[in-house]
């Protein structure tokens, strides 16, 4: 079987939660360890000034945390290349080029540009980076040839642009890049403890490194079933947050106890909850001894981003020799 190159990333805007270990990173750990796929995966730090610009002292510090958060989720170094976006200068001159190719509207149409600037209404966005950031992501794409990019459904229009961008670069010029297809994952949708997306912005997240007192005090400050304000009514466990993290963490039968006892009462919220923590606690214990090891071993991890560093810009100094080429400059 032909081995596939994919890509995917991460910006690093902060501690990792449970939303991006489900949603992302146990997907990538399954494709790296499929034998049909080689797997790159980068810190978008590039990709963090599109929104974050005014505030970027502690995106260094993020880089270190989110790889550490990478490797105590399972990602092997010895499996998938991982690396910093900013180490690797081509993808910026892949980006220059690709910009000038790229038709306004492509960028206007996106549908996550127009999201993004309603919904982050306390930040100027309207800069010529945040733009422009998805060609610069279909530079991060084709630049390593990837045949594949893991997302949900909701990143397809990023996806569908770079596609457009190969496609029109191959037929200007000649063709060097593939054109990638959407790997797509079948993401649980977890909500923050407040019942709304989890994200870092809106404080509600349950953060993969949170252990102990910290852990069982956002858990036990989960939203429930809103209709269910005694112990003695009946629960509705398809409409309630901490049942969708039962459904992960809990065992198959312990999941149907809970299904039943909630909808006669027979069960409260508050039991629910420590039992979820009990769960959580024990499902996140290996991640938890990798996380300690490797903030102990810190030459360890910058050794594994210097090696992942240098064979992405191996691949990318190669790729842009042949655009440079096509592209006659």
């Amino acid at each position: 079987m032909t081995t596939k190159r994919i890509l995917s990333g991460m910006r690093p805007t902060g501690k990792l939660h449970l939303g991006n270990l489900h949603g992302a990173l146990k997907n990538w750990v399954n494709l790296q360890n499929e034998n049909n796929y080689e797997c790159f995966y980068f810190v978008a730090d590039w990709h963090a000034l599109t929104s974050d610009y005014g505030d970027t002292g502690q995106i260094l510090e993020n880089i270190t945390d989110m790889v550490i958060d990478w490797l105590s989720a399972g990602l092997d170094p010895q499996k998938s290349t991982l690396f910093v976006q900013s180490k690797i200068k081509e993808h910026a001159e892949l980006f220059l080029l690709l910009s000038m190719i790229t038709p306004l509207p492509w960028l206007e149409r996106n549908p996550t540009y127009k999201e993004m600037k309603e919904e982050l209404t306390n930040r100027d966005l309207s800069t010529f980076g945040f733009l422009g950031y998805p060609v610069l992501q279909a530079a991060d794409i084709i630049i390593y040839k990837a045949h594949g990019v893991p997302v949900g459904v909701d990143q397809l229009p990023h996806v569908e642009l770079t596609r457009e961008i190969a496609r029109r670069f191959n037929f200007l010029y000649r063709e060097i890049f593939p054109i990638p297809e959407p790997l797509i994952s079948d993401v649980p949708k977890l909500l923050g403890i407040d019942g709304r997306k989890m994200s870092k912005s809106y404080g509600n997240s349950i953060f993969i490194s949170d252990t102990g007192d910290e852990l069982s005090k956002k858990i036990m400050s989960m939203f429930t079933d809103p209709q269910r304000m005694r112990k003695t009514d009946p629960g509705r466990p398809e409409i309630c947050n901490v049942f969708s993290f039962h459904q992960l963490y809990s065992e198959e039968e312990s999941i149907k106890e809970i299904d039943v006892e909630c909808r006669r009462a027979g069960i409260g919220c508050i039991e629910c909850k420590k039992r979820l923590a009990a769960r959580i606690t024990e499902g996140l214990k290996s991640v938890h001894e990798r996380q300690e090891y490797y903030r102990s071993h810190m030459q360890e991890v910058s050794d594994i981003i210097e090696d992942g560093n240098a064979r992405a810009e191996k691949i990318a100094k190669a790729t842009l020799g042949e655009v440079r080429e096509a592209v006659k400059i």
